[in-house]
């Protein structure tokens, strides 16, 4: 099983920090990043977490998937890879 986590409908207003600091409770975060729009340089909505183990992981979702942060109810599960696509 991947480590990386998929979090969904993020507030604009959270951070890596806060990411860290709320995944932390469920093991140690390896990384933790915010991918940033091109042209608006905002937040997109959306963060890739990387847990320490897959045990932290499972837990990190088993709590968090539904957790309200910052007024919106989070989407947790394990990231997938971003698929292919062919150019023509």
């Amino acid at each position: 099983m991947n480590n990386k986590l998929f979090v969904g409908n993020l507030a604009y207003s959270v951070t890596e920090a806060s990411l860290r600091e709320l995944f932390g409770a469920y093991g140690e975060v390896t990384s933790a990043s915010l991918p940033l729009d091109r042209e608006s340089n905002r937040p997109r909505g959306f963060a890739f977490v990387e847990m320490g183990t897959q045990a932290s992981a499972e837990a990190a979702i088993k709590a968090l998937d539904g957790h309200e942060l910052a007024g919106r109810n989070l989407k947790v599960n394990i990231s997938q890879p971003k698929p292919r696509r062919d150019r023509y």
